[in-house]
């Protein structure tokens, strides 16, 4: 039960707490770009046998999770237009890298 309330307090909540502290004055418009990220989750429609299984590590099993995706992501952050976008998905990324360590 505690996994869940984790996992998506930590995709909705934790990065609510995240724009309010660093980016104060475009709050609103960051939070979108975080609540965005979770489209990446539109990867798990090609899984096989199943779309969704709690107890399988997204992190390298689903193609936007993968560690080619998560280096590109990480390269965002090195272009200013980009980096938001790329922390975002950082972030969905670490989250559900803990949910896998958490297994």
């Amino acid at each position: 039960m505690i996994r869940p309330i984790l996992h998506y307090g930590f995709h909705f909540i934790i990065p609510l707490l995240i724009v309010f502290l660093f980016f104060p004055k475009q709050w609103k418009k960051v939070y979108i770009i975080f609540i965005g990220a979770m489209l990446i989750d539109l990867d798990h429609l090609l899984a096989y046998p199943s779309i969704f299984d709690s107890n399988r590590c997204s992190i390298g099993f689903h193609p936007l999770h993968s560690y080619y995706a998560i280096t590109a992501y990480g390269i965002m952050l090195f272009f200013p237009k980009m980096r938001i976008i790329g922390l975002a998905l950082l972030w969905h990324i670490l989250t559900d890298q803990i949910d896998c360590w958490m297994m």
